[in-house]
Formats: C-alpha cells, sequence, structure tokens
C-alpha cells in the first residue's frame, strides 16, 4: 500500500497534516523572547521559506468582504456590510481588545445557553449533527455515571508540618477518619485527593476545626521493634471552602447552564479515584501496579508496569467514566550496582569510573529512592548525588569518637561486611551540610518508582510491542479494569456519595464517511482511484505533479550495507521517474560511505562539495547507521544548519529492494521537492463546500516539546499552510522556536524596529498569507485553521493569543482586511476507543472502518465536536482523532466540516 488517509486530520505537518492529539501538556511558566524563525517551504515544497521583510511585498486587491460577528449564508457571495467591531486606522496594536470582546460576546446562529459568566469565553454551539455515510453502531470504553442527590462540601486541608508525599498526606487522613468519624466528623467518610481538599456528602459539624494525628514511622523503622519505632505528630486543620451544587452540572448537561462546573465533576473525580489511590501507583490520572497485568522488561534496569487510566468526563449521554489501558516505565528493583551494570553496561564493576562515566551515573541516579536492608531496620533514603572519589578513598568522622574512619574499614568493623566494589563512588544522600555516604552494593532501588527520563529507540519499540492490543483484547482488558475496581461495592463511591458505575461500555450510533475520489495524472493507465479501507496503492499510476531533482546525491552510514548505495539509488532514481518525476541519473557529487561516528563532518563535507561545483543539493539520500538513534541529528543538520532536503532510509528496509518500499520513498520525495501526487478529484471540479467557492487557505499548526528529562531544550513551533487553491493539496511550512515547554505559538504575528523603515511586521501567519498570494495571485477570503496539540485546560488561551495573531496578520497587510476564520483543535492524546459491534464492520485488522465519525452520546453536551477514525489500522487498536471546534466565522455544518476532514486526510503526502 503506497497511501493511506492515516489518522491524520487536515493541516499539520509536512505536505497534508497531522490530526495530532490533544495532548496534556502544561504551559511553561515564562515564554521568554521568541527565537529566530527557521523556514521550510519555497515553492510549496522544502527548502527555504520566504523572509517576508525582503524585497517588495505584493499590492493585496481590495477584501471582497468584512466580516460581522453575525454572517449570512455561509455560501451566500461576498458582499460588502459594515462590522460590528471597528478597527481603527492607527494599526493592529489595538486588535487585541476587539478580538477578546468577540471571542467573549459573539452571539450564535443558534439558541444557546446563558453563560454563568460574562466573561467566559463562548465556543461554538454545535450546528446539528452529521448524517452523510453509512450508519453503524460502535462501542467505546465510556461508562455512564449516575449521581444520587448529595450535598456536597468542600473542605480546606492544612497539615503541619508540611508533607509532599500524597501517599504520606492519605495515611494521615485515613488515620483521622478512623480516629474521629464517629466523634467529630458526623459519621461522614471524607474524599481526600492528597492535597489540599477534601469533599463529603453532606456537612460536617463544623465549620472550622484541627485535629492532632499521630502516626507510626513505618518508612525509617521498618522490621523493628514496636517500643523503639519513631512516632510522628501533625496538626491537620479543615475549614469550609465550598458547597459544590450538582444542579448546576445537570443543567450543564441538559444544555440550560453554559459554563462546565469543573469543581464539581473535581469532587465526583475524587471520589471515585480515592480506592485506586490507595492500591496503585498514582501517575496524573493513571494508575499502576504489577496486580493489574504483566510487567516486563525495557532493558537497560527498567521495566514497564501495566495500569488503567481513569476520567470523568461530561457528554451527552450524561456524565462519562472513561477507561483505558495504559502502561508506564518504572525503574527495576535491583541493587544499585546491579543497575549500573544494565544501564551503563559497565559489566566490570571494580574497575573505576571515567569522570564521564562519573558524571552519567551521578545524573541517572538523582533522586532516586533505595532502601538500605543489611541492619535490624530498613531504612529508606533519596539518592542527591554521588562521592567525588571511589568508596575506598573515603572517610568519615564519628560523631562520638572524633576521628576520620574509611567508609571500607566502618562496614567491616560495624557489620562485618567486605565491600566488593570499592572503586566504585558512594552514593551521596542527606544534604551537601551533613552528606550521608552508602555503597552502591547495598542500596537497593525501591520498587515502584516511575522512570521520567526518556527512554531510549529500543526501550520505545519494547514498549510499544507489549503494549499493543488487536481491539477485541484491549476490550476485554478494559473490561476486567472495571471488574477490579468494582464501583457497585466500593462504600464511599456507592453508599457515601451515590455514584454508580455502569458496568458495560457505552453503545454509541456512528457512521462511515465515504473516501473520496483521488485524482492522478492523466497519462497513467489509471487516472483516479477511490481507496477502499482507508488504503490503496500507486499501481498503473502517475504522480499529479512529478517534481524535478537536477543536483542529488547518497551517503551511506551502515556498515553491514556499505555496498549496495548504487544500485540501490539507481533503483530509486527508476522509480521516481516512472511515476512521474524528473529526476536526472547521475548524481552531481559521487555517491560514498562514511563512517557512523562521523556524521558531522560527513553531511558538511558533502555540502561544500556541491557548492564548490555550483550544483548546490536538492536532495540528499542518506542510508542510516546500523544502530537506531542517528535519525534526529541528521535531520537537524541536514534541515536547520545547511539547508538540504533530505530522505532517510533504514538499510535494513532499503537492502530488500522491495519495489513497494521504492515506490513508498519516491511519493516522499515527490512531495519534498515540490511535486504533488495527487489531489482530491472534488477539488478539481470546484465541488467542495466552504473551499471551492472562494480562495480559502487551510492552515496547520503544532508545537513540539522536548522529551521528558530534557530541561534546557526548546520546544519548536510549525505551521503550514496549503499554497494551491483550489486544489489544497501543497503545503509550505515554517519552523521557529520558542521557550521550553511553551504551548502558544509565540511567531504567529510579531514585529520588529528598524532604524529606517521604523516598525517591521512579520510571523508565520503573516508570511505564509503572502506566499498565497504570490502562487494564487488571490487573498483568501477563508481560513481554515486546524490547531494540533492543546489540552482542554489550554482552549481559552489559545485561542485568544492566536486568534489574536491571526487578526493582527491580516490588518497588517491591508487594512481592514478580515477572512473568516474557523479555529479547531485537534487531539490525539486522548483514552476514547472505539470498538467494532460486528465482525463484518471491520478492516483486516479487527479495528472499526476509516472513515469511521461519532458526534452523539459521548462528545460535548453541546459544542461542536466529533471524533473522526479516518485511518485503516495496522496494528493494536485504532485512535479515533478528536476534532473541537472553538471558533467559526464560516458557519459550517456537521456534515461539512466532518467529511472536508476525513478528505483532507487522504491528501497528506509524507
Amino acid at each position: 500500500m503506497s497511501g493511506r488517509g492515516g489518522g491524520r486530520g487536515g493541516g499539520g505537518r509536512g505536505s497534508g497534516g497531522r490530526g495530532g492529539g490533544g495532548r496534556g501538556r502544561r504551559q511553561g511558566s515564562g515564554r521568554g523572547r521568541p527565537s529566530p524563525s527557521f523556514h521550510r517551504g519555497g515553492n510549496g515544497g522544502r527548502g527555504r521559506g520566504l523572509d517576508s521583510t525582503r524585497g517588495r511585498e505584493p499590492s493585496l486587491p481590495p477584501p471582497p468582504s468584512q466580516v460581522t460577528p453575525t454572517q449570512p449564508s455561509a455560501l451566500s457571495p461576498p458582499t460588502t456590510s459594515t462590522s460590528s467591531v471597528s478597527y481603527p486606522s492607527s494599526g493592529v496594536e489595538s486588535l487585541s481588545r476587539e478580538v477578546t470582546q468577540k471571542l467573549t460576546l459573539e452571539p450564535t446562529t443558534a439558541p444557546s445557553p446563558p453563560p454563568s459568566s460574562s466573561k467566559a469565553i463562548r465556543f461554538p454551539q454545535r450546528p446539528g449533527f452529521g448524517t452523510v455515510g453509512r450508519k453503524c453502531r460502535v462501542r467505546t470504553n465510556h461508562f455512564l455515571v449516575r449521581v444520587a442527590n448529595r450535598d456536597l462540601h468542600h473542605y480546606d486541608v492544612s497539615i503541619s508540618p508540611e508533607i509532599t508525599s500524597k501517599k504520606v498526606n492519605r495515611t494521615i487522613i485515613e488515620q483521622l477518619t478512623k480516629l474521629y468519624r464517629a466523634s467529630h466528623l458526623g459519621g461522614l467518610s471524607p474524599a481526600y485527593d492528597g492535597r489540599k481538599s477534601l469533599y463529603t456528602a453532606g456537612a460536617l459539624p463544623f465549620d472550622s476545626k484541627e485535629f492532632v494525628v499521630k502516626l507510626i514511622d513505618d518508612d525509617q523503622n521498618r522490621g523493628s521493634s514496636s517500643s523503639t519505632r519513631k512516632e510522628r505528630q501533625f496538626k491537620v486543620a479543615i475549614k469550609l471552602a465550598s458547597k459544590p451544587d450538582l444542579h448546576y452540572l445537570r443543567e450543564f448537561l441538559r444544555g440550560r447552564h453554559f459554563e462546565c462546573p469543573q469543581e464539581t465533576i473535581q469532587v465526583l473525580n475524587v471520589v471515585l479515584r480515592a480506592k485506586p489511590s490507595e492500591n496503585y501507583t498514582v501517575v496524573g490520572r493513571s494508575f499502576f501496579s504489577p496486580q493489574l497485568g504483566r510487567k516486563g522488561e525495557l532493558g537497560n534496569g527498567i521495566e514497564y508496569w501495566m495500569g488503567f487510566y481513569q476520567s470523568l468526563r461530561p457528554t451527552q449521554m450524561g456524565l462519562s467514566l472513561n477507561i483505558d489501558v495504559s502502561a508506564r516505565s518504572f525503574y527495576e528493583p535491583l541493587l544499585v550496582t546491579e543497575f549500573v551494570a544494565k544501564h551503563f553496561r559497565h559489566a566490570n564493576l571494580s574497575r573505576p569510573m571515567s569522570d564521564q562515566e562519573h558524571i552519567k551515573v551521578k545524573k541517572a541516579l538523582k533522586g532516586v529512592k533505595v532502601e538500605l536492608n543489611h541492619m535490624e531496620c530498613v531504612k529508606t533514603y533519596k539518592i542527591v548525588g554521588t562521592s567525588r572519589v571511589p568508596i575506598s578513598e573515603l572517610t568519615f568522622t564519628i560523631d562520638d569518637q572524633r576521628k576520620n574512619v574509611s567508609v571500607v574499614k566502618y562496614f567491616r568493623e560495624k557489620y562485618n561486611i567486605v565491600l566488593k566494589c570499592a572503586s566504585l563512588p558512594a552514593l551521596q544522600c542527606g544534604s551537601e551540610a551533613n552528606p550521608v555516604y552508602l555503597p552502591m552494593e547495598l542500596c537497593r532501588i525501591v520498587g515502584g518508582q516511575r522512570y521520567t527520563k526518556r527512554l531510549n529507540d529500543q526501550q520505545v519499540r519494547a514498549l510499544l510491542k507489549a503494549t499493543c492490543q488487536r481491539p477485541r483484547d484491549r476490550e476485554e482488558t478494559i473490561n476486567s479494569m472495571v471488574r477490579v475496581n468494582n464501583f457497585r461495592g466500593d462504600n464511599l463511591v456507592d453508599r457515601e456519595f451515590g455514584i454508580q458505575v455502569q458496568k458495560e461500555l457505552a453503545l454509541v450510533e456512528a457512521r462511515v464517511l465515504p473516501a473520496p475520489v483521488l485524482k492522478y495524472h492523466d497519462s497513467g493507465r489509471e487516472r483516479s482511484a477511490k481507496p477502499g479501507s482507508g488504503a490503496w496503492n500507486m499501481i498503473n499510476k502517475k504522480m499529479v505533479n512529478g517534481g524535478k531533482v537536477d543536483f542529488w546525491t547518497c551517503v551511506n552510514f551502515s556498515l553491514e550495507y556499505a555496498n549496495m548505495s548504487k544500485d540501490f539509488c539507481d533503483e530509486l532514481v527508476n522509480m521516481c521517474n516512472s511515476k512521474g518525476m524528473v529526476f536526472y541519473q547521475s548524481p552531481s557529487v559521487p555517491i560514498r560511505s562514511a563512517r557512523s561516528d562521523r556524521i558531522d563532518e560527513a553531511l558538511v563535507d558533502i555540502n561544500n562539495e556541491s557548492r564548490s561545483k555550483n550544483k548546490p543539493l536538492q536532495l540528499l539520500i542518506v542510508i542510516l547507521p546500523d544502530q537506531t538513534g542517528s535519525y534526529g541529528k541528521i535531520k537537524r543538520i541536514c534541515e536547520t544548519v545547511l539547508g538540504i532536503v533530505s530522505q532517510c532510509c533504514q538499510p535494513q528496509q532499503a537492502a530488500k529492494f522491495s519495489k513497494q518500499y521504492f515506490e513508498n520513498l519516491s511519493l516522499k520525495i515527490n512531495v519534498k521537492v515540490g511535486g504533488r501526487n495527487t489531489v482530491l478529484s472534488d477539488a478539481i471540479q470546484r465541488r467542495i463546500p466552504l473551499v471551492s467557492d472562494y480562495p480559502t487557505i487551510i492552515f496547520g499548526a503544532d508545537v513540539t516539546h522536548p522529551q521528558p528529562g530534557e530541561d534546557s531544550n526548546s520546544s519548536i513551533a510549525a505551521v503550514v499552510a496549503s499554497m494551491d487553491w483550489p486544489e489544497v493539496t501543497k503545503y509550505r511550512g515554517i519552523v521557529s522556536a520558542q521557550a521550553h515547554r511553551e504551548e502558544i505559538i509565540q511567531d504567529l504575528y510579531k514585529t520588529s524596529q528598524d532604524s529606517q523603515k521604523g516598525v517591521v511586521h512579520g510571523g508565520m501567519i503573516r508570511e505564509l498569507l503572502v506566499a498565497f498570494y504570490k502562487s494564487t495571485n488571490q487573498k483568501p477570503y477563508r481560513i481554515i485553521f486546524y490547531r494540533d496539540g492543546v489540552s482542554e485546560g489550554q482552549f481559552s488561551q489559545v485561542l485568544l493569543y492566536e486568534m489574536d495573531a491571526i487578526r493582527k496578520a491580516c490588518a497588517s497587510l491591508q487594512e481592514g482586511y478580515m477572512p473568516r476564520v474557523t479555529f479547531v483543535v485537534v487531539q490525539k492524546r486522548h483514552h476514547t476507543r472505539l470498538f467494532p459491534t460486528e465482525r463484518e464492520q471491520t478492516d483486516k485488522s479487527g479495528n472499526i472502518q476509516a472513515g469511521t465519525v461519532v458526534d452523539t452520546t459521548i462528545c460535548h453536551p453541546t459544542e461542536f465536536d466529533f471524533y473522526l477514525n479516518s485511518h485503516a489500522g495496522i496494528q493494536g487498536t485504532s485512535k479515533p482523532t478528536h476534532y473541537h471546534v472553538l471558533y467559526d466565522e464560516n458557519n459550517f455544518t456537521a456534515d461539512i466540516l466532518q467529511v472536508l476532514t476525513n478528505n483532507l486526510c487522504y491528501t497528506v503526502n509524507v
């Protein structure tokens, strides 16, 4: 199969778009100053982007209309009208207030519920439900939740001395409940979140009260006699904070209340999480334990645990508990010496470490909890570092004797333990002022600690392989998690708070949208294709627009397949030419092999040689090293340092000389050099509603954040836009570095001060709008903006900032220029799964069929959202993409937007 409508929704990376996920990412605290932009694009493909501040910009013709907050029919021709929001001629700086006002107060075409707050941002109401497609039913991992009438109360909790561990906090409140439930708590059992909030189903007999709770310090004295155990005393202050009201939640679910009562949902979430939080290891909204499924090794002293994700959500069917299978990496409970041997392949533990090894070990172990069990009692410590010298050279002062003693001698004389790994550094615990040094070989890593650092490629593959489940198996695993939770047998959930969770997965009405007809070049034996089951091939077809490659070469970093370069390139060039490209047969720079430890030097040499011949490379074919891990480095150097378009190939796959593999590579290469593989037949025939009638630009935007553990690297914002209306198939992209973990895209619009020109307008949106005009000789009347990677908690903030940037970018091009905008968030990092109910309604992998869309039952009670599974499953369980419309001046119907989004997925050319 050469193409897939792969789970990717209109507009995204490369040349089609990625229906990526609503990533649950926290926004960085400081934005800092935006970094310079790096451009990719040029002539619709990849290469250097347009610098809109250079030269003279094209003058734009008058706009077809002024857009007003309340629109006429979306399909009516543009007419001149007066906007209810005035834009002063003084410039773009005054737009922020108007954008905020419009987003907050804009009336909707359909009747909407009254807002609970006049300042709340009102997202568009659902314009109706979709009807296009073949009807079917699917099951989903949402479980209906019913809540009885209860008088909910929220209390603030303050524990002194303050404890950072949620587990210890829960133990304190659990002990308080046992001691005082009958005498002081009115017989109520509270639900506690482990931090500052406690909830009850009824009022406590007081508004404010302080309690004293005593705990035995098991953590430091396990195994010792009860008479010597250390007792700790805590003061717990409980004070009434608020009274969450279930009435407002019911009104919201019925569409009679505008703003979702998050506090009430939080109460119910805490109640449902109370028992799992006591029994399992908590990571965010997920719970993990070896009791919840198999665990397995990921290598390097890391293992995975199975578990489940759980979250309460408001939906059209009422409250829904979303439960899904999950997996996370944890430290194996090993001796630290065993971990070092596994993690760093440091087999000879009697050999002293080099300075570089020492730094790596210190970084890997910092923050990890270990336990010592060579004494009568087991003690737990947190590692803060390692000693600067080997433990054989380490001495310390014994308090009662006031003399220096070597650590090796101390353990031999005190505990009769002969240290075997004395050449290793000691683990440092305690503080810098009062350090405690412990031998690695006596310390065992405490089980159940999450491994938060970046997994290597091999570990990622192992984790994905271990957790990959077919739909039927995943559905059964989810059902087993529900049975294990046994909410109906939980006194706190069922009896105390009156919450009932249905045991069966919800049954949902769905539709399967028809696949679009794809147009190919007329010179091929097949001029069009109608994909079946989300997949199709290039047999007897030619690219609709073949790109041209005159200057190219290949570098092979593989040692095992070092001799295949020339034959491989010959086959690839022949395939590209047979599919419609114009690919010069001979390389402009001699093909070569290079060592994998000299990647930087090899790439720079190739670039210098090509430029010295006045033949700058249009394409560099790279056969990757045999060992994984070099792809990111090669891409970074080629794309951002040298400005070379590259195509990387896995040596194992390349060595097979598979026709299908060469076909797929030719499609990728064609797009990268400015060609188009296929276009939508409806686009050619001008039959796409709200796209074909007037010039329309489709944007895709995303922010990629550094991997866990990379705390200093920048986040990378990427924006692409269609350049070939009415076909909307060729995209141009720009990337820009910005502050670490900053989710809002900073460079959508920006200004700078020039000593001669004055204020210079720039930014990614402005640059792409200018490029669109140069490419089509039209300016967009509509903007459709697909925004990837935004979590629900960031909807309002991202919309306000980025809509403001879009408006300013447009106004900076021409006074009063306001194209109609539809802003759609694309979320992939959610936990909703759809399962087929009948065998004949599945694809080959057992998943739901490509094009399955759901906009009922499990979707938002009133707002415009839907789930779309545009792709065919290959392995595991398919994940639908969730689309949520945050702003819509184009008055999309459910059918028009769902069909458009599904069709755009088939134009992905990466």
